[in-house]
């Protein structure tokens, strides 16, 4: 079966979850050039959702092969990129758990095989 459903949100999810991280790293670097410290964890933060991006990309491009490893791939980044910068990353994890709820629950159709027995 087809699977391009989840590859192209999880596609669409990582890319947008790109956007979210650079954003990220932005508000980042501004909360280093004004801290007293001169560091912030906002930016490390921002580092961890562009990995999680990456990884949904990965997981949308297995989805259409392997499609139990590509929906566990999006859900674990959906839900990590969640929790590294939220706010940033809300619709992209939306994108992305859909496509890896479907990775996992969707059912590949059963293509019936018609044997006739020849006389």
């Amino acid at each position: 079966m087809s699977r391009t459903t989840e590859f192209v949100l999880g596609l669409i999810g990582g890319i947008l979850g790109f956007f979210g991280a650079i954003i990220a790293l932005f508000v980042g670097g501004l909360d280093a050039a004004f801290n007293e410290t001169g560091s912030s964890s906002i930016t490390g933060l921002g580092w961890s959702a562009f990995l999680f991006s990456a990884l949904a990309i990965v997981g949308s491009v297995v989805v259409k092969s392997k499609a139990k490893l590509g929906g566990i791939l999006l859900l674990v980044s959906a839900v990590g990129g969640l929790i590294s910068i939220s706010f940033f990353y809300l619709i992209s994890a939306v994108l992305i758990g859909i496509a890896g709820i479907m990775g996992l629950v969707r059912k590949d159709k059963v293509k019936k095989e018609s044997n006739s027995i020849s006389a």
